[in-house]
């Protein structure tokens, strides 16, 4: 029996949830990211931390999966970040103008833990607005 592709793992603290995915997203298991990520929402689940770190590779499918779940999480009043992303996938994000699905880290400094909640402010909450945007599968090299 072969290993799976990919491996998804949910860590719940409080309204959040850091999602752990290591392995391939492709056209194959896009449909696991996609159903653990609706599974998020249905539960109450408002804020979505992806952490991509062991992903060794991540088509154009699974940049659909992460934009359809990010609109998703928006309309719910939620917020959906992707955090380490492999280097192709973080060009195409950027190519793409789907930037915003990173945390806005200014450069030279190290993203916030995963696991914290940030503490309380007096400003409420940015909630952007996600465009749908249709990405066709593309060789970036």
């Amino acid at each position: 029996m072969p290993l799976p592709q990919l491996t998804v793992c949910r860590h719940d603290r409080g309204q959040r949830v850091l999602i752990t995915l290591a392995g391939e997203i492709d056209l194959e298991s896009a449909p696991l990211v996609r159903t653990a990520l609706a599974r998020c929402l249905s539960d109450g689940i408002r804020t979505i931390d992806i952490d991509l770190a062991p992903v060794t590779f991540c088509d154009c499918t699974g940049l659909n999966v992460f934009l359809h779940a990010a609109q998703q999480t928006t309309e719910a009043g939620g917020t959906l970040r992707l955090h380490h992303p492999p280097p192709t996938l973080d060009l195409i994000l950027r190519l793409t103008g789907s930037g915003f699905l990173l945390p806005d880290v200014p450069l030279g400094h190290p993203s916030p833990p995963l696991g914290d909640v940030p503490a309380p402010t007096a400003q409420p909450p940015r909630h952007r607005t996600v465009p749908l945007v249709s990405v066709l599968s593309v060789d970036v090299r």
